[in-house]
């Protein structure tokens, strides 16, 4: 299998190109993400910790699910996608979606749509992917961010902040 392809995106979102993972990353261009958040009936948030074999932030905890729209892809196929590769959770539609949040320096300068949805899980969670995975209460996630925030990918923070369970 061939490297990924990305849609190269301006500085408002429009497509104007298109570039293997590994240039887009390395030249800093600006791209499409999604992170969807899985909450169970109890409101606890499932995080999944990446696999140390991932080429960005391995080792790290993440949202539920999150990864690159594909050339052509639109956000609401590559979050549906997203959460079936990573946990194995298959939805007949898109999550829903909460915001966007603007290419920039935490987000790897990708433009991200960000979903929830609601799941009790367990989940098969790809080995390539992520390392393991847990539960864990709002009041949780903000106390680790304002303690470890080294502990996460970049854009948790940013979604967190956003979501309005800001860690500072």
């Amino acid at each position: 299998m061939g490297e990924e392809i990305f849609d190269v995106v301006n500085g408002r979102d429009q497509v104007i190109g298109q570039g293997a993972r590994g240039e887009v990353h390395r030249l800093g261009l600006k791209h499409r993400a999604v992170h969807v958040l899985v909450f169970n009936a109890r409101g606890e948030l499932f995080l999944q910790k990446r696999s140390m074999k991932k080429d960005n932030h391995p080792g790290v905890w993440d949202s539920s699910a999150s990864g690159h729209v594909d050339h052509g892809e639109t956000y609401d196929a590559c979050a549906v996608r997203e959460l079936r590769e990573e946990l194995g959770l298959a939805l007949n539609q898109a999550p829903r979606r909460l915001f966007k949040i603007e290419a920039c320096a935490a987000t790897g300068q990708e433009f991200v749509w960000v979903y929830r949805c609601r799941a009790e899980g367990p989940f098969a969670l790809h080995p390539e992917e992520i390392e393991h995975g847990d539960w864990f209460t709002p009041a949780r996630i903000t106390e680790w961010l304002r303690e470890r925030p080294e502990e996460f990918a970049g854009a948790v923070p940013v979604i967190w902040k956003r979501l309005g369970v800001s860690p500072a």
